[in-house]
């Protein structure tokens, strides 16, 4: 994997100690062209999918291949637009397969995706797999959960502090390649990076295990590899009943 200067990433996935099959899927790409480079930027993808013994397998490794091919090929103007257009590429592509094979219907995936040009970030979610921004010490979600329990704490039926033990903690009320369309959240705006910032996308195999402080003691005190390692193992001590998943980027 390419890294031009100006980041350090490292990533990691594990299938955790309950899985017998790993369901995640991510992949981080940069363009080989210097000029590409500068209109692109860097695309980091995470995605943690489901359906049956292999359909979340095939789901999340479709969507995260079909972003990267289509951002890379999107003729849209900003890297927003062409975040979204990717997804809607990829949701097609999951949709596209599970009706090819019988056996692969209902497969889905959740989809996380940023792209860091020069110093502007845009992203794009559906589903329960989280982007983390740490800045000066302070950990904050970029991203909101689609899924029920989530929902009931907007609407103040749930409060986030019994959220975290619902028993319907990661049902999901989106995904990629499951309904008609998807809706993905995005930015409203690209926002500025800054140095020593550090982005971190993750499937919930991860935030579902750790608590905020946690990972953002982790975050601040490791290097990016030393860091996928450490919060990894501290999500197995702690059950790893799923799959987990994160590449963490750090600005230089």
């Amino acid at each position: 994997m390419t890294v031009r200067p100006g980041v350090e990433i490292a990533s990691l996935t594990d299938v955790g100690c309950q899985r017998e099959n790993n369901e995640d899927s991510y992949a981080y790409w940069e363009p080989e062209e210097d000029r590409e480079f500068e209109r692109l930027g860097r695309l980091v993808i995470v995605a943690d999918g489901m359906g049956g013994v292999e359909g979340g397998q095939i789901a999340s490794r479709i969507a995260v291949d079909s972003v990267r091919e289509a951002y890379a090929a999107s003729a849209e103007p900003t890297p927003q637009q062409r975040l979204l257009e990717a997804f809607q590429f990829a949701h097609a592509q999951v949709q596209g397969k599970a009706r090819e094979n019988p056996s692969l219907r209902g497969m889905g995936t959740t989809l996380t995706a940023f792209a860091l040009v020069r110093d502007q970030l845009s992203y794009a979610h559906v589903g329960d797999s989280r982007l983390y921004l740490l800045r000066a010490g302070k950990l904050q979600p970029l991203t909101r959960d689609h899924s029920l329990v989530a929902r009931l704490v907007e609407n103040g039926i749930v409060s986030a502090r019994d959220a975290e033990s619902h028993p319907q903690k990661h049902v999901l009320t989106a995904a990629v390649g499951v309904s008609d369309e998807i809706l993905p959240d995005h930015a409203s705006a690209p926002m500025s990076v800054l140095p020593f910032d550090v982005l971190m996308a993750c499937s919930d195999g991860l935030w579902g295990q750790l608590s905020e402080s946690e990972m953002s003691e982790i975050l601040a005190s490791k290097t990016p590899p030393e860091a996928c390692r450490a919060l990894v193992q501290l999500a197995k001590e702690h059950g790893g009943p799923d799959n987990i998943t994160l590449q963490i980027l750090r600005v230089a």
